[in-house]
């Protein structure tokens, strides 16, 4: 279900998968992340998906004018996974605020893996 803002001049509505292009982008600001994963179901490896595909990452709900979202990430080794996670959830909870007027209920970060540089 799309977001909903009602005014007195009339609604805004805000497709689901803008909030979730909002999300992702912002998602890949933060230090430590690796990129966004799309879960593959049929074999149960996870897909590092480029900048461009950053929303098939993204799940997100909306309630009552409040918006949840899961982010499905892969973080670099080396980095504290809930240094990384907070940063995300601030990161993207502030660029949603500010972009779109909704509230964000909730961010879940599911680390799907860790990646390692050689």
């Amino acid at each position: 279900m799309p977001g909903k803002l009602t005014n007195d001049l009339g609604a805004i509505v805000i497709d689901d998968h803008v909030l979730a292009s909002i999300a992702g982008l912002s998602a890949m600001e933060c230090y430590g992340l690796v990129g966004m994963a799309a879960k593959s179901t049929a074999s149960g490896l996870v897909e590092l998906l480029k900048r461009e595909q950053s929303s098939k990452g993204v799940k997100v709900q909306t309630e009552n004018d409040m918006i949840m979202i899961d982010l499905f990430v892969v973080v670099e080794f080396g980095t504290r996974i809930s240094v990384v996670a907070n940063n995300i959830i601030e990161k993207v909870k502030y660029n949603i605020e500010h972009l779109t007027g909704m509230k964000v209920k909730k961010v879940n970060i599911n680390v799907q893996g860790v990646r390692v540089e050689k």
